[in-house]
């Protein structure tokens, strides 16, 4: 790109919003600005920390902009028109009054095949969920969620075995590649998006601290090893082994009990442990924690 390439602002938070904004400036596209979330406290020590994407968005002398409310942001835009916005893992919804302000409208890389799994956790729900198959879509941004009419989108094969760290590095290199492949076209109008089957749409919820706790009584072997694959980030997976609350890291199906560790699930087949992390914090192998466990 050159200095007459197209104006972008860049909306991103998120780790995966990283991958699309290194790989914007990197292809030369005139980034203007960053719009990002407020620093967050993070750690035990709840230490104000910025984002990665504000992080990198300095490093490049690049306008970080972090409103409370998205409106805060409309003269700004208005300023630098006509300006594109590209949209990655934000994380807050965006008002149609903002959305209007730019051309052609902002474009969003959203991680799944829409109109399945709309919402924030797509990646784990391919995961949780057993599919086959997952991808990216580039979309045009909506002020409903996930609803915008889609550009274009690339299928990503799942071998079944993904845990979601892996599958969110995955899908994060399939959306930057995809972006930069097809934004020139979005920009001057020749790739056209097409609506949405509303019809067949999906959707997959806000994952909650909750959400970690195995419930071996109401899930299949299967399921709960896709449990621990899909929660590995966050909120990950816990069971309750006497009186230790343990975090189950790696896992795989058994048609037989083996150790003390391995659940018994709802269709008599066993979750075998294979690596946890102790209620000390300390990642071990599900051997190393019986033979701790067994001499305290």
């Amino acid at each position: 790109m050159t200095n007459t390439s197209p104006k972008i602002i860049f909306f991103g938070t998120e780790d995966f919003s990283l991958t699309a904004l290194t790989g914007l400036i990197e292809a030369g596209y005139t980034i203007v600005a960053v719009v990002t979330k407020p620093d967050s406290k993070k750690g035990r020590g709840q230490t104000l920390t910025p984002p990665s994407v504000k992080v990198l968005a300095t490093r490049h002398n690049i306008p970080v902009w972090q409103p409370a409310k998205l409106t805060d942001i409309a003269e700004k835009v208005q300023a630098l028109q006509p300006v594109t916005g590209v949209l990655v893992s934000y994380g807050k919804i965006i008002p149609q009054s903002i959305i209007d302000l730019f051309s052609p409208g902002i474009i969003n890389v959203h991680p799944s095949l829409l109109p399945t799994y709309r919402g924030p956790s797509p990646i784990e729900s391919a995961i949780l969920h057993g599919d086959t198959q997952t991808g990216v879509s580039i979309m045009q941004l909506a002020a409903a969620m996930d609803a915008g009419a889609v550009y274009t989108a690339k299928i990503h094969p799942l071998t079944g075995n993904e845990t979601r760290p892996e599958l969110y590095h995955a899908l994060a290199d399939v959306g930057t590649n995809l972006l930069l492949e097809t934004l020139p076209a979005i920009i001057d109008g020749s790739l056209q998006a097409t609506p949405q089957d509303e019809a067949v749409a999906s959707y997959c919820q806000l994952l909650q601290k909750q959400d970690s706790l195995l419930d071996p009584q109401a899930q299949t072997a299967d399921e709960a090893e896709r449990h621990v694959r899909a929660y590995l980030h966050f909120p990950k997976t816990k069971v309750r082994f006497g009186e230790h609350t343990l975090i189950i890291t790696k896992a795989h199906v058994s048609e037989q009990q083996k150790t003390p560790l391995d659940v018994t699930c709802r269709d008599g087949a066993y979750l075998a442990i294979d690596e946890l992390i102790a209620p000390s914090g300390r990642h071990m192998t599900a051997e190393a924690f019986l033979r701790g466990y067994a001499a305290a």
